[in-house]
């Protein structure tokens, strides 16, 4: 059987930061730590640091319960005011948001200012959407697909900014901004999926498509990793997303001749290499 095996899956940058910093925290840093929510989207990954003592803020209602310690804002960003909440409580900072996203937020406040209504192409409900909008203001907006442009109110007169989820699919960015286009808006856009998130996809699209098996590493709620599902879904019917090796089924692949294997950006080396062990091992 031949293996393909992405070169661009597992942890992005902004993920080995974020973590490696957290690990960082627990050898120097001001008991007790806290991470804003879990640091990234693996399980296993929090699960180990929950062992090691770290705790997991669920929300604001947490953080503000907390009299002391440290609080890790986590690779996905947050709002400007959860800044300000967490130096008003005497707490010490530890900002691991990803840079990538950093600059959205940059970019979000600058064009507030001047006097750009800003629109963020992504999952409102993702994290990373909740935190940049949290640097806009209350016309800031959110949309994900073509349905939810039509139903905005006409926005003729404004000028407008579009910005992107870092882990948006870049076509579909593409074809939403190409909607906005054609309704006559005043328009500037920027292109803020990272290039690591696109050059996932482009590898993970080019890879399922040679192969007559794919499979897709990551976390449940991992967002950049359920895009990578779809577009190597579209390119091979037999995709399995799996977020252990213990959701893997040796006897879904047992009978193809090539297999092909990505991961999410939040998921750890070893479980892409316990995965890749037992597809190799498969007769």
């Amino acid at each position: 059987m031949e293996v393909m095996v992405a070169k661009t899956a597992g942890f992005c940058f902004g993920v080995k930061r974020a973590v490696d910093q957290v690990y960082e925290e627990i050898q120097n840093g001001r008991p007790p730590i806290c991470t804003l929510g879990p640091i990234i989207h693996n399980e296993e990954v929090v699960r180990d640091l929950e062992e090691k003592g770290v705790r997991v803020l669920k929300d604001e209602e947490d953080l503000k319960d907390l009299e002391d310690g440290t609080v890790i804002i986590r690779s996905h960003g947050v709002g400007k005011s959860i800044y300000e909440r967490i130096r008003n409580q005497g707490l010490k900072l530890v900002d691991a948001t990803c840079p990538f996203v950093k600059k959205i937020h940059r970019i979000v406040e600058e064009q507030n200012q001047q006097g750009r209504r800003v629109i963020i192409i992504g999952d409102q409900d993702h994290p990373e959407v909740e935190g940049i909008r949290g640097w806009g203001d209350e016309r800031t907006l959110v949309v994900k697909n073509q349905k939810e442009i039509e139903e905005l109110p006409d926005l003729r007169g404004e000028k407008l900014c579009i910005v992107s989820q870092t882990t948006f699919n870049y076509n579909k960015f593409k074809e939403l901004v190409e909607k906005f286009s054609e309704k006559g808006y005043d328009i500037i856009v920027l292109n803020t999926i990272c290039n690591a998130t696109q050059e996932r996809q482009v590898e993970a699209e080019r890879i399922a498509s040679q192969v007559e098996a794919m499979i897709v590493i990551g976390g449940k709620n991992s967002s950049n990793t359920r895009k990578l599902y779809e577009i190597c879904r579209k390119e091979c019917k037999n995709t399995y997303y799996i977020q252990t090796l213990g959701d893997f089924d040796p006897e879904s692949v047992s009978s193809v001749r090539s297999v092909g294997i990505t991961a999410g950006a939040s998921t750890p080396k070893n479980i892409i290499e316990e995965v890749l062990t037992n597809v190799r091992a498969i007769k």
